[in-house]
């Protein structure tokens, strides 16, 4: 317990320094706005160390839970292209997600597992018959914090596998909506603009499309 202890605090401590660094400040619309000519100068001119230092950018915001991610995307979208910049995020915040689950798992989920392993029983049961879909429509649809899944999913008795090919598909459409826009930096003014009210209820209704065959089972149960 001590040593996962020592980890949480340098956890602790990674977060505070990143989210006060001048690093932090630049992930915000205004800031990749008024920045984003320059940038796409920087990557035609330095391509190979803009994409490490992208995916590297990525991966701390993910792993760490840091506010901008979606200034990330965005600007990769207008740098890279969509097609490029999804692959990139896509890889990147996956890593980044299985980092945090890996940190979730380690320091909290074996002792909750322990602690109330006879509460936990059925949830842990209906997990493994179906936790696959209920991350899938999780990462499916964006109103979901991306962090919180991948915290919450280190405390479960999820497989890393399920975890990780559901977070990589379950990303790419709400990223490429956002590299989409990305692409066209100049024709939107705040990222509140992306997904609207439209566009969410669609993500939802193919998020409950996923859930079918479990709400089928289930009445087919109480019958």
């Amino acid at each position: 317990m001590f040593k996962k202890l020592i980890a949480l605090i340098i956890i602790a401590i990674i977060i505070i320094v990143l989210r006060n660094s001048e690093y932090a400040d630049m992930a915000t619309f205004s800031y990749l706005k008024s920045h984003a000519d320059g940038f796409k100068i920087y990557v035609h001119q330095h391509y190979l160390t803009s994409v490490l230092l992208y995916m590297t950018g990525y991966f701390l915001y993910t792993a760490f839970a840091l506010p901008g991610a979606i200034i990330i995307s965005l600007f990769g979208g207008y740098v890279f292209g969509v097609i490029v910049s999804l692959v990139l995020s896509v890889t990147a915040a996956t890593a980044g997600a299985s980092a945090s689950f890996f940190i979730s798992r380690y320091v909290l989920g074996s002792y909750i597992h322990e602690k109330y392993q006879r509460q936990l029983a059925l949830f842990n049961t209906e997990l493994s018959k179906n936790g696959h879909l209920y991350l899938l429509t999780l990462r499916f649809i964006p109103i979901f914090p991306f962090f919180l899944i991948n915290i919450l999913a280190g405390l479960t008795k999820i497989p890393f596998r399920t975890f990780l090919w559901t977070t990589a598909f379950g990303i790419i459409p709400g990223g490429f909506v956002i590299m989409f826009a990305g692409s066209r930096l100049g024709e939107i003014n705040s990222p509140d603009e992306i997904f609207s009210h439209k566009m969410l209820l669609v993500f939802v209704f193919f998020g409950i499309m996923i859930l079918i065959p479990v709400i089928y089972n289930k009445i087919r149960g109480k019958k």
